[in-house]
């Protein structure tokens, strides 16, 4: 199986004294593009912000901060939401090299420990930090991971945004974004000492070099795959123009009447039959009327976990209004609600990520999740009573 770099493809094997011509609606094969090309799959779970590292980071000597900006570590004196385009610069330059710190609250030349003011930090924490992660995968080619937090020390309230090295490099800036394009299309941003600037070439040269050692690895097992199969067998899915071809005598498109008429069956389980019309699949066949099943069943999912976390923050807030939105993330966090389905589940874009966790354990980058009152009230609990239920 031959394929292009810029379309996926799914393998099949064919069996049959003659060529034979499929009709597939090209609506249903750009929802498996959608599928296999925005799911970033095989991705770890951020790691959360250590509270531990952040102290030492703001560690003090003689009155002014011990340690300086660097290759892992950005300060900034407040914290905007107006200036949103700027942090996700610093979002990806860190994910571009080895991940790092942006903590606010720090005032510059000297450098010293001066906190976040009232408004600064009323912004803060008014993220929503799943509107946050949609709006790094619009902007940059690939998922950021990266994690929130307010740490207070002596009285101050510092600002953390923890950002994780990217696990698929390099993260490209999509369009332009921020006041005077601060990101631009087709800019990369990296990490050099204490700044953040577009990549130079050696850095470049060096992340190209890794991406193609990737592919080269995701190549080989294709080809395993398809070795298996023999290539005689092979044909390609491409779901650009909608169609499956095996060379130019054998274009491959499905319709319902046609579909009607052939006998799919699974691997392993194949006896021919002279005369028979028949197409043997190498993997899963999904009848079109899943399409709908699985729009209900996401409605329905929806109606009983109506809340996205924002809003989720609303209702707590409405029952207990003096509870903080760090102190609501952080009940989240320390009491896993995200992982029970009594409070909460998991809005997967689509159903390639939901059946990669399922079998995986490892949650999609940028998934979602959605809560129900029920988890409004189980944290105003835990925020009473200061433990668990």
């Amino acid at each position: 199986m031959l394929v292009s770099h810029s379309r996926p493809v799914f393998s099949l094997s064919l069996t049959g004294e003659r060529p034979v011509c499929l009709k597939v609606p090209a609506i249903h094969l750009h929802t498996l593009h959608n599928a296999a090309s925005c799911c970033n799959i095989g991705r770890s779970t951020p790691q959360m912000v250590d509270e531990d590292h952040v102290r030492e980071l703001l560690r003090l000597k003689d009155g002014y901060l011990f340690h300086r900006e660097g290759q892992e570590l950005e300060f900034k004196e407040q914290f905007n939401l107006a200036g949103l385009a700027d942090y996700f610069r610093d979002f990806a330059a860190f994910a571009n090299n080895r991940g790092g710190y942006l903590i606010f609250g720090i005032r510059d030349s000297p450098r010293t420990a001066t906190g976040l003011s009232e408004t600064s930090l009323d912004q803060f924490n008014k993220i929503d930090p799943e509107k946050i992660t949609g709006f790094l995968l619009e902007i940059f080619s690939t998922g950021i991971e990266w994690e929130q937090a307010t740490i207070e020390i002596e009285g101050r309230q510092f600002g953390v945004f923890r950002i994780d090295e990217a696990h698929t490099k390099p993260v490209i800036a999509k369009r332009d974004e921020g006041k005077d394009q601060i990101i631009k299309n087709g800019d990369i941003y990296y990490r050099y000492g204490g700044r953040t600037q577009r990549i130079l070439s050696a850095e470049l040269q060096n992340l190209i070099f890794r991406r193609v050692e990737q592919n080269n690895q995701y190549w080989l097992n294709l080809i395993s795959k398809i070795a298996k199969a023999g290539p005689q067998n092979a044909a390609i899915l491409d779901t650009e123009r909608a169609l499956i071809a095996k060379d130019d005598t054998h274009i491959l498109l499905l319709d319902d009447a046609l579909a009607e008429q052939l006998k799919f069956v699974k691997e392993g389980d194949f006896v021919k039959k002279k005369g028979a019309t028949t197409l043997r699949l190498v993997g899963d066949v999904v009848p079109v009327d899943k399409i709908e099943v699985v729009r209900k069943v996401k409605e329905n999912l929806l109606k009983e976990y109506p809340l996205s976390a924002m809003e989720l923050a609303l209702e707590v807030k409405k029952i207990m209004p003096q509870a903080s939105q760090n102190d609501i993330w952080q009940v989240v966090k320390e009491t896993h609600i995200k992982e029970n389905r009594d409070y909460s589940a998991y809005n997967f874009r689509n159903k390639k990520q939901e059946d990669f966790y399922s079998e995986s354990g490892r949650l999609p980058v940028g998934t979602p999740s959605i809560y129900n009152q029920k988890a409004a009230e189980f944290v105003v609990s835990v925020l009473k009573t200061g433990k668990t239920l």
